[in-house]
């Protein structure tokens, strides 16, 4: 039995290693930025109000208040429990026209400024009207209490046969030492609580993130 041999010619050569095909890049996913954590919206809304509270007062120029008391007397027809009611009376007419007309005279001041510069207060315990003036300048505040006061008792000493009842002066107007306004520092602190009350309701009534928002953002 013969045997057949090839020759190394004929013999078929060996396929070469397959080259690893190299994996595809892969583009980094981009990140989405990071929420701000919820109490920013509460940071933010005082901040703003403390800016603007604080800008408002320092813009703002101070004003002076000055107040005068007048006292209402029952005459002898008359007994304390009228003069209580007609004090109440009084502290209504301190603002009207007829009295700041008299009085515009004296303080030196249209009687349009006296009527957004003057208010009256009364008391339910005591027959005292108050008279508060407020001004730029804290000699105008005094002179336009006292003003309207004076011009008070003198249109009540008119009706004292009417009435039975007058108003004597109890306390004239001081000069104010400092301003009744508000500094920049209370209206700045205002504003903060104003921001961040506002900031706090932002944060309640914003929409919120469900657990399916989330895992559709991934």
């Amino acid at each position: 039995m013969t045997s057949t041999t090839e020759s190394p010619a004929t013999q078929t050569p060996p396929a070469p290693p397959a080259t690893p095909t190299a994996p595809a890049p892969r583009h980094p996913t981009p990140r989405r930025p990071r929420a701000l954590p919820p109490w920013s919206l509460l940071a933010a809304g005082a901040l703003a109000g403390a800016l603007a509270g604080g800008t408002y007062g320092a813009l703002t120029p101070p004003a002076y208040s000055a107040t005068a008391y007048v006292l209402a007397v029952p005459t002898a027809k008359s007994d304390p429990q009228a003069a209580l009611g007609f004090a109440q009376a009084y502290g209504r007419v301190a603002t009207q026209l007829a009295v700041l007309a008299d009085a515009q005279v004296e303080a030196g001041v249209p009687a349009r400024t006296l009527r957004e510069s003057v208010r009256s207060a009364t008391s339910p315990d005591a027959p005292m009207v108050a008279v508060t003036a407020t001004a730029a300048r804290p000699g105008l505040a005094v002179d336009m209490a006292n003003a309207v006061t004076r011009a008070l008792t003198r249109h009540a000493h008119h009706a004292k046969d009417a009435t039975h009842v007058e108003l004597q002066q109890f306390s004239r107007a001081v000069r104010p030492t400092e301003p009744s306004s508000a500094p920049p520092v209370l209206t700045g602190l205002v504003g903060a609580s104003a921001g961040g009350l506002l900031g706090g309701l932002a944060l309640l009534v914003r929409p919120r993130r469900t657990a399916a928002d989330g895992h559709g953002q991934r």
